[in-house]
């Protein structure tokens, strides 16, 4: 892996062949040849799909365009452990990201899933998509301190630092993590990291689905160190991360059954779980965490049952009334069936949505129509 930055050798220890490392001048002659590419795109009116490891191609809707991928723009530009902060290019492996971290006993604080082995950096920050500790950690967009892109002008902008709020006004990082590679190609992100828990453990309740929407709010209001809850149809299982002392006292305040499947929240985060292996329509609602069981639904509960899945029968109208009704909305996380959309949004967000897209990519270069039907 290549790294940049003064003693960088001495942060982080090399995981590639020194052979194939690429300089400051190969990395610019890549972004070089990106904006090439936009620039000829654009000319000819063709469209843009941004890809990294296609670990998630199968989120959003359409695949038409030219394919863009972003593999070539790997390495870990800057990397300060005392800091909490990482800079890399989004071509980057996630695991080779998190393999940096762990050697210094840090991690990503929004957990996020791979989907894929080939998962890259770049994707993680366009998708957006968290993992079980999303509850009480926060998104990705929460720990992201600034992008570098090329937006459809195939202008070199950065935006954001390397610093929690150093940003007056609209925070565009923010706006660029989960666009999913609609309003600009990704060339690299700074982002904040964090220590990994001293101990972790979980426990379990059998219960039923009602019981178990109560007991997890009833939990996230304790004081105790949560990072992660889950009710798979059967069981309920809580996941405390801190101090020992902490996650002790944690377990003997909420009570629940000793749980030692170490591989379980990894199941969760990669929908390797029983539940998440069929085929059909998977339903992702975001809605109140308190809202009671959906009538006539098996669902899977995370995040303390503000995020519930399903695998769906009806049109994605019908699941949107659903969530509007308990507080939030619904979307087509994948589906084996050819889709018309996959999320609603409102007219004010469309409209906001319009803006930011007229701004960054004026000409409707990236992802069009991939997760709606653009205006």
């Amino acid at each position: 892996m290549y790294i940049e930055g003064k003693n960088a050798s001495l942060i982080f220890q090399d995981f590639r062949d020194p052979n194939q490392k690429l300089s400051m001048q190969d990395m610019d002659s890549i972004i070089l040849d990106l904006r090439d590419q936009l620039a000829k795109a654009k000319e000819s009116g063709e469209t843009i799909r941004i890809r990294g490891g296609g670990s998630k191609d199968f989120y959003g809707l359409s695949k038409q365009g030219k394919t863009l991928e972003t593999t070539a723009l790997s390495g870990i530009i800057e990397y300060e452990p005392t800091e909490l902060v990482l800079t890399a290019y989004a071509g980057t492996p996630l695991s080779e990201i998190e393999a940096a971290l762990s050697q210094n006993n840090q991690m990503l604080p929004f957990e996020p899933p791979y989907y894929g082995e080939n998962a890259t950096f770049g994707g993680c920050i366009a998708t957006g998509l968290s993992g079980p500790r999303r509850a009480t950690m926060g998104a990705v967009r929460d720990f992201v301190l600034g992008v570098r892109i090329l937006d459809g002008n195939g202008k070199d902008l950065s935006f954001g630092g390397k610093v929690m709020k150093n940003v007056a006004g609209f925070d565009v990082s923010r706006v660029l993590t989960g666009s999913n590679g609609t309003l600009g190609l990704i060339l690299s992100a700074s982002v904040k990291v964090l220590p990994k828990p001293e101990v972790e453990k979980s426990v379990c309740f059998v219960t039923s689905e009602k019981e178990a929407i109560v007991k997890m709010n009833e939990i996230a209001g304790l004081p105790a160190p949560l990072s992660g809850s889950c009710f798979d149809g059967e069981k309920l299982v809580i996941r405390l991360s801190g101090a020992g002392a902490a996650v002790r006292a944690g377990i003997e305040r909420i009570g629940g059954d000793g749980f030692n499947d170490q591989n379980f929240w990894n199941e969760i985060k990669e929908q390797q779980h029983p539940f998440f292996r069929k085929t059909g329509t998977l339903i992702r609602l975001s809605i109140n965490s308190a809202s009671p069981p959906i009538e006539n639904e098996q669902t899977f509960l995370e995040w303390n049952g503000s995020l519930r899945w399903l695998w769906g029968s009806r049109d994605l109208d019908h699941y949107q009334e659903i969530a509007k009704a308990r507080g939030g909305n619904a979307s087509i996380f994948r589906s084996d069936t050819t889709c018309t959309e996959i999320m609603k949004l409102s007219r004010p967000m469309m409209r906001l949505q319009e803006k930011v897209k007229q701004s960054l990519d004026p000409h409707g270069l990236f992802g069009k129509n991939r997760m709606f039907k653009e205006f």
